[in-house]
């Protein structure tokens, strides 16, 4: 409505009251608990909110980037699906519970579309006969999304009974229509099948220290809480044996309550940069070039252009060596020269411990080759190569190398070496070598 001169004073209260009431204010934070609050619209949903990050921070956008919803007073958090309205999820919040809103990457936000047969493992998914029994990639998304085919989910998980401190281990079965845990073994007659959970008003949560918080035995514990609830009295504990289970249940309850939304969502951002002439640019149509002489040129030649661009690293490096040692760079000066190099990584993270390395990569998702590298805790003279591969996080020691008074780093115990950790990843980005998979995405700590 237009603000106009014959207005009467009452009617400009009444529409400014409703600006008001259509914007909020709210606080929004990152993994190192830096903060920013930002005035938003009561209908921004948590893609808004990303997007309204990444240009503010001046990041890259690789579609990664997610909002969480952590609810500290019960240890748990979840994944805000983009389409989600964030005013509407703050709403459900307690008055006097410290919840927050995060904002950080999660690599395997929609990693089950690419690769579902590494999230539903053969041996916990049955498909409706009408399937024909084995499925490839494409095949098993489907069934999922379609309303008309019937997956299922099964296997044991522990179960917390309400108002007790002991968990107990049941046979559970994952339909369209809830979740059913069996009290007769494995069998699911409906006679033995007996409700446990819905998910038209309820979300799926990870439990962030299970077994210190609630006793499960194993720190692979989830849990279903009524959307409308934030009382710890209403949630539905559940514990898995190992990670990949947890993954599944998880995914599989996610794609129940919202379908071919979820699936919009992925594609969204993939048609949006199709459809934009400004990243419709082919790697075809680059080419390398000469800046050395006085005029610039093409490389036509495939050598000569591998050997410029070697040249250009060790330019670089030397440069770097030049303005930290301010002379000539000695052995020592140019172990000095390295350490500069890798501390200003966004992979590197300097005093970091076995335990927070693992919890700093979960953050960002388990799947294959998310990582990072620190200092060793043991060895002060290494470091850390830390790696996610099939949700499973693997710690390689990277040791220091001395030859003929230089210092190299290596992973294979001096068969491969590298001038400076920057070159060991950059190789092992491209190369497997010695690692079960490339190093693909690598985990940073953003400030808001």
């Amino acid at each position: 409505r237009q603000v106009t001169p014959a207005m009467s004073a009452w009617e400009l209260f009444s529409l400014s009251d409703q600006w008001v009431s259509v914007r909020q204010v709210i606080r929004v934070y990152s993994e190192d608990n830096s903060s920013r609050a930002v005035e938003v619209p009561s209908d921004i949903t948590a893609r808004d909110i990303c997007q309204l990050f990444v240009l503010k921070n001046h990041c890259i956008d690789d579609h990664s980037w997610t909002l969480f919803e952590h609810l500290t007073h019960l240890g748990i958090e979840r994944t805000i699906e983009d389409h989600e309205s964030v005013l509407e999820v703050q709403s459900n919040w307690g008055m006097d519970s410290d919840s927050r809103l995060y904002f950080r990457k999660n690599y395997a936000k929609y990693e089950f579309f690419k690769k579902p047969l590494d999230f539903f493992p053969e041996n916990m998914v049955s498909i409706s006969s009408e399937a024909n029994g084995l499925m490839n990639h494409s095949q098993l998304i489907q069934t999922f999304l379609n309303s008309s085919t019937c997956p299922e989910i099964h296997g044991f998980l522990h179960s917390k009974e309400q108002g007790r401190k002991s968990w107990k281990k049941f046979y559970f079965v994952l339909r369209r229509s809830g979740l059913y845990f069996s009290n007769k073994g494995t069998s699911k007659e409906p006679r033995h099948l007996q409700f446990a959970a819905e998910f038209c008003d309820s979300d799926v949560y990870t439990l962030l220290s299970a077994r210190k918080t609630h006793g499960a035995p194993t720190d692979y514990g989830f849990c279903v809480k009524p959307s409308k609830s934030s009382s710890a009295r209403d949630l539905k504990l559940l514990c898995a044996d190992d990670e990949q289970t947890r993954t599944c249940w998880i995914t599989a309850m996610r794609l129940f309550k919202f379908g071919m939304q979820l699936y919009q969502n992925f594609i969204q951002p993939h048609q949006k940069q199709k459809s934009s002439p400004m990243r419709s640019i082919s790697e075809n149509s680059l080419v390398a070039m000469d800046f050395s002489g006085q005029r610039s040129r093409v490389i036509e030649n495939p050598s000569e252009a591998l050997s410029v661009a070697v040249e250009e690293g060790l330019s670089w490096r030397r440069k770097s060596c030049h303005r930290l040692s301010h002379g000539n760079c000695s052995p020592s000066q140019s172990s000095l020269s390295n350490i500069a190099i890798h501390m200003a990584q966004p992979w590197f993270h300097s005093k970091l411990s076995r335990d927070e390395a693992h919890k700093l990569i979960t953050q960002h998702g388990l799947i294959d080759g998310v990582f990072l590298l620190r200092d060793s805790q043991s060895n002060p003279k290494t470091f850390v190569l830390s790696l996610c591969h099939t949700q499973r996080i693997r710690h390689f020691q990277i040791l220091p190398v001395e030859d003929d008074g230089e210092l190299f780093y290596s992973l294979d115990d001096g068969n491969t070496r590298f001038s400076d950790l920057l070159q060991l990843v950059e190789f092992y980005q491209l190369n497997r070598g010695v690692l079960p998979c490339k190093l693909k995405h690598h985990c940073a700590r953003t400030t808001l």
